[in-house]
């Protein structure tokens, strides 16, 4: 259907502009945290925030209070996840993921690959990506929280505590990176 009717179309505008406007008062209120691409969790409510926008917009079965709430409650469950994970240790290992080890010195750690389900070549591109053309001049790429690669030049490594809560599978595999069968 091309055009369903005048009032259908100003509906949209009017409750659209005013739910927009109230998600933007929600986020400020909530904090920079709410849209964080911190970890899994925050993604999902990322992704809640704009679905449920989406359904106020569209759906004139939901309606602009119903809408509100929903946005309000989404934002309230993150923050207090956030906020609980970051003072319980045991919540926070439920609610998201530990960041993972994947090259250290140079050489590529097989099983944290495979838990991870990481190809050797998309390491490298992260590499890469980094402006390193030598996996020798890598201190350590890091998997993190939110799915995003870290890599750590040898010079820049420091005393390592930023590693501390980097997570290695025990017993790892190291193998130099030998460049086989996994060209893009």
């Amino acid at each position: 259907m091309w055009f369903g009717s005048w009032s259908d179309l100003m509906r949209v505008v009017l409750v659209g502009a005013a739910a927009y406007l109230w998600l933007v008062v929600v986020l400020r209120i909530s904090g920079k945290r709410t849209l964080a691409k911190l970890n899994a969790f925050d993604l999902v409510v990322t992704v809640a925030l704009g679905s449920t926008l989406a359904t106020i917009l569209l759906s004139s079965d939901v309606s602009w209070s119903e809408g509100a709430v929903a946005l309000v409650l989404l934002a309230a469950l993150q923050y207090l996840a956030a906020f609980v994970s970051s003072r319980r240790p045991r919540v926070r290992t439920v609610l998201t993921a530990d960041p993972t080890l994947l090259v250290e010195d140079g050489v590529l750690l097989d099983r944290a690959l495979a838990q991870q389900r990481v190809s050797p070549g998309e390491v490298r591109q992260a590499v890469r990506a980094s402006g390193f053309g030598d996996l020798a001049q890598v201190a350590a790429v890091v998997l993190e929280t939110d799915g995003s690669f870290s890599v750590i030049a040898c010079e820049q490594r420091g005393d390592g505590s930023a590693f501390q809560d980097v997570a290695r599978p025990a017993d790892d595999d190291r193998r130099p990176d030998t460049h086989d069968g996994d060209r893009r």
